[in-house]
């Protein structure tokens, strides 16, 4: 197989114009990123030179030359946040509230839409939320004496405007080279090589470097990466994406149908760990290819379709304005409130069990289904893809954070089950195993989207019979029941990512690899599954039976999918 390393140095050694040419988009950090030029190591020319190629490539500050400075224009300290910063997110917080009976759920709800509050993450245990520190007393006021003392403040040895201060790219995490030690773009999947001196994973990465990242890794790996679009954002951005496998696909040829499974992260723009660990996943099988043998097998037989940020816009506004930015950019009906929820956009069960009618909701579903932008041009691009291009989606996997969960459908109500709810449960808790048990693995709860963000009773005599509490939020309109209802994506899974609360949204950049780990294994357990190694696909007959009929030649009676799909 041909060496990537070789003929790209080789390529601009022999054309160094293409250095100074590359496109360059500009990133605004809030945090100082100047280190001190060291001389007593000093690398060898010809390391100077591949460490040049690689930050103009990346988009890597240079290790003598600061790109960071304080709010006024000079430079910042490095180690706390600017005057911005603490301006934003000083007086926040986050509390966690304990929920146990229906009166308490309903309470929390009505304040939090009455206060106009950021709901973090809610489960079947607990709620976290966001709050200006003067409006607690306030919040206190609006809930039941059960709730006034039922809550804890997360991060406290860390305040917010510091925690996300962190978040940011820091000088050691983004230095391509530690001393003598090379760069290889060739680092084998983390369960067989460490990728610890991976430059792009050591850091959460900027759009403006994520987009020729993408497109280095398919001018690199032509055989089996190409870079494409699935869409276009509100405010004209593309929606990248990477399609992963060895297949007459990456050559425009028509073929059979291919199957294919869709990964996809950073619908919600703060969820920065969902975009790392899309990318993390998409390097490990691009590299792993005629190296490892599982890899290579599964992408001989499946197209994989790598979406890391299914919201550009929000995306780039959590960089350079707003790092818990959570929706897209769109405006509302409401000039002072931009933004759309784009997993409350689809228009499957849209309204779900609550809509919230609020354009400043954080989890506002817009006006009518597909409103969200990003969420209709995505979905048109699959439901093309179907119809035209020769495509079969058999996996969707909807990356998010946080909460450690692994959710199937469906997401809109907890009173309907999905009508393949035995095989989507197995499969699920053998994803959740799978990254349990891989290398520093997590614990992953399983359980139905709809049940993993709601509260139960916590009363004895309501246990039994699982009672479910109200809501504190909607749940209409996502994408995984999109995917799962009305593609008929058989294997439909959101999964939620590390943690459980320490840090929310703000996880620290040292969890990226392990994260990536855990996931990359769970996708290795899908691919098992799919290919009929393990679960129950290994027990059926034969692989064709398992073939759905084209969708023209289906009876709507004998459909175990219930209503026919709603045409875009």
């Amino acid at each position: 197989m041909r060496q990537p390393t070789f003929a790209v140095l080789s390529l601009l050694l022999l054309c160094p114009s293409l250095i100074a040419a590359a496109p360059h988009e500009s990133t605004r950090y809030h945090r100082d990123l100047s280190t001190a030029a060291t001389t007593h190591n000093t690398p060898r020319p010809w390391r100077r030179l591949s460490d040049a190629i690689i930050r103009r490539i990346w988009r890597l500050p240079d290790r003598h030359r600061s790109v960071g400075a304080g709010s006024d224009g000079t430079e910042a300290t490095g180690d706390t946040p600017d005057r911005n910063l603490l301006a934003r997110y000083g007086e926040d917080m986050v509390l966690r509230f304990n929920i146990s009976n229906a009166e308490e759920a309903s309470a929390l709800a009505e304040a939090s839409d009455i206060l106009f509050l950021d709901v973090w993450e809610f489960n079947e245990d607990w709620v976290d939320i966001r709050i200006a520190k003067d409006v607690v007393p306030s919040l206190l006021g609006l809930l039941p004496p059960s709730l006034q003392k039922a809550h804890v403040p997360l991060m406290q040895d860390l305040d917010l405007a510091q925690a996300i201060f962190d978040s940011y790219p820091s000088p050691s995490a983004t230095q391509p080279h530690d001393g003598d030690r090379s760069y290889s773009p060739n680092l084998k999947p983390g369960r067989h090589h460490s990728a610890k001196g991976h430059p792009f994973f050591k850091d959460y990465q900027p759009l403006s470097v994520i987009n020729p990242w993408m497109s280095l890794m398919a001018s690199m790996f032509t055989t089996h990466v190409r870079r494409i679009t699935v869409g276009i954002s509100y405010e004209g951005r593309d929606i990248p994406a990477l399609r992963v496998g060895v297949h007459p696909t990456n050559n425009d040829q028509a073929s059979s149908p291919r199957k294919t499974v869709l990964v996809t992260g950073g619908a919600h723009a703060r969820e920065w760990i969902s975009t790392s660990t899309v990318n993390y996943v998409a390097w490990s099988l691009i590299n792993g290819y005629g190296k490892d043998r599982q890899i290579t097998k599964l992408l001989e037989q499946f197209d994989f379709v790598f979406v890391p940020t299914l919201n550009p816009d929000g995306y780039v506004y959590s960089w350079e304005t707003d790092r818990l930015w959570r929706k897209n950019r769109q405006p509302t009906s409401l000039r002072f409130c931009h933004g759309v929820d784009l997993d409350r956009s689809y228009p499957f069960r849209w309204n779900g069990d609550i809509k919230p009618t609020n354009p400043c909701s954080e989890s506002f579903a817009g006006d009518a289904p597909f409103d969200g932008v990003e969420a209709q041009r995505f979905a048109e691009w699959a439901k093309n893809e179907t119809l035209n291009n020769h495509v079969e989606f058999v996996g969707f996997l909807d990356l998010h954070s946080y909460s450690q969960q692994v959710l199937y459908p469906y997401a809109y109500s907890c009173h309907d089950e999905p009508p393949t709810i035995e095989d989507l449960e197995e499969l699920a808790l053998g994803l959740a195993k799978a990254i349990r048990i891989s290398r520093k693995g997590h614990m992953y709860k399983v359980t139905s989207a709809c049940e993993g963000n709601v509260a139960l009773s916590k009363n004895a005599k309501d246990k039994k019979d699982k009672v479910i509490l109200p809501r504190i939020e909607s749940s209409g309109g996502s994408a995984l029941d999109w995917f799962y209802h009305e593609l008929r994506v058989k294997h439909a899974f959101q999964i939620k990512l590390r943690d459980t609360g320490s840090y929310g949204f703000l996880l620290p950049k040292e969890n990226i690899i392990p994260t990536g780990e855990e996931i990359l294994d769970a996708i290795l357990y899908l691919g098992r599954f799919m290919l009929g190694e393990i679960g129950f696909m290994a027990e059926a007959p034969t692989q064709t039976e398992l073939v759905k009929e084209p969708q023209q030649d289906r009876d709507g009676e004998d459909d175990e999918w219930g209503d026919s799909p709603l045409e875009l």
